[in-house]
């Protein structure tokens, strides 16, 4: 397989937006999306109705049927465009908040228009180790609910559940309240994912420390690129609570403005969280770049040793390589000093004893200076 070939799934995401020069507020439902699932749920304290429903005629009869209850309606999927529409006008919703709604990655935020507000959170899952960031578009009105998502899977179930069996306050209290408790449910997951993230960082501390391997620096950058998108999606996540508790929304209540108090105490704590581990993956990247700088060390030391404990040898066979002769060649007189080791009948056994020696000596002196350590 060719190097070009090997994608990161990371970057291999890429979100379509519509293409430039589109009129604003213009649904461009994509090739790919789902067709809508609408599953409703009506109730108050003392009961409640779950139905799955086919049309926009279908909700119109369900709110005109039961004024005084609280109704969710839950569609999953974006690929029927007529139905967006429909939806937008029986409701009085922009077509720039549905195109907000179809085009799937917005920050997180909050606008308030005429009958309703219209809430964006960003919802975070870990799917095959790889982070999922999904949207839930939601439009809060006095006796409504709309929650929006392009996949047929979700985390909204314990908000479902409460209903279902009447926990908590959802039925207590009016649609406000089940429009937190859902972005409540989408932040409370940010803690499990969090959670894994830093076991993982534990594991890879480990590794990198006796094994500075590049796969393991590779993790280490794939987790700092999920921080980052924990940390955009939390700030604005943040700063849109802050702005729902410091307006005059006539929608949400002082009452559900308690919990969501509890909710903002929830992003300062993630984002803590986030910033922290931040942190963490880059002294592991420093740690990576020591490790393999010591592991380098290690072995210019072994070598350099190596080269040293040669250098005298190479000096000593290169000395008694030169080949002077014993003789002069005109007058056959001795040469006493041109090397007469050469004709030493223990010359050669002399050389190799003085060469085992220099080599016992230096790794002596070499241990004693502690060279020799792994330290």
């Amino acid at each position: 397989m060719s190097k070009s070939s090997v994608r990161n799934p990371q970057r291999a995401r890429r979100y379509k937006h519509s293409p430039p020069g589109t009129a604003p507020g213009a649904i461009n439902v994509p090739d790919d999306a789902l067709k809508p699932h609408i599953c409703s749920f009506i109730y108050n304290l003392d009961d409640f109705t779950e139905t799955e429903l086919f049309s926009i005629s279908e909700i119109r009869a369900q709110l005109a049927s039961f004024p005084d209850k609280v109704h969710w309606i839950d569609i999953k999927g974006f690929g029927d465009k007529h139905f967006l529409e429909q939806l937008a006008d029986c409701f009085g919703i922009h077509r720039l908040q549905m195109e907000d709604v179809v085009n799937v990655y917005q920050r997180p935020k909050v606008e308030d228009y005429k009958d309703h507000i219209f809430l964006i959170s960003r919802v975070m899952r870990e799917k095959d180790s790889q982070l999922i960031n999904d949207q839930l578009s939601l439009f809060i009105g006095k006796n409504f609910v709309i929650s929006l998502q392009d996949k047929y899977e979700d985390l909204l179930d314990p908000v479902r559940d409460r209903i279902r069996h009447g926990k908590g306050f959802v039925r207590k209290y009016g649609s406000d309240y089940l429009g937190y408790a859902l972005m409540d449910v989408v932040l409370d997951n940010y803690y499990p994912i969090l959670e894994q993230l830093g076991e993982r960082l534990d594991e890879l501390q480990d590794d990198l420390i006796v094994n500075p391997s590049r796969d393991a620096l590779n993790r280490v950058l794939q987790i700092k690129r999920e921080l980052i998108v924990l940390r955009r999606s939390i700030w604005s996540e943040r700063d849109k609570i802050n702005d729902i508790l410091r307006s005059a929304f006539p929608h949400v209540t002082e009452t559900t403005k308690v919990f969501l108090r509890d909710s903002y105490d929830h992003c300062i704590q993630i984002l803590d969280l986030v910033e922290s581990y931040k942190e963490v993956t880059a002294s592991l990247m420093d740690v990576y770049h020591s490790s393999v700088s010591n592991r380098l060390n290690q072995v210019m030391k072994v070598l350099t040793i190596i080269s040293t404990i040669f250098i005298p040898l190479t000096f000593i066979v290169g000395l008694y390589g030169m080949n002077f002769a014993h003789l002069n060649p005109k007058t056959g007189d001795p040469l006493p000093l041109n090397m007469p080791e050469l004709y030493s009948p223990y010359g050669y056994l002399s050389v190799c004893i003085a060469m085992v020696i220099i080599v016992i000596g230096q790794i002596y002196f070499f241990y004693k200076k502690g060279w020799l350590t792994k330290g």
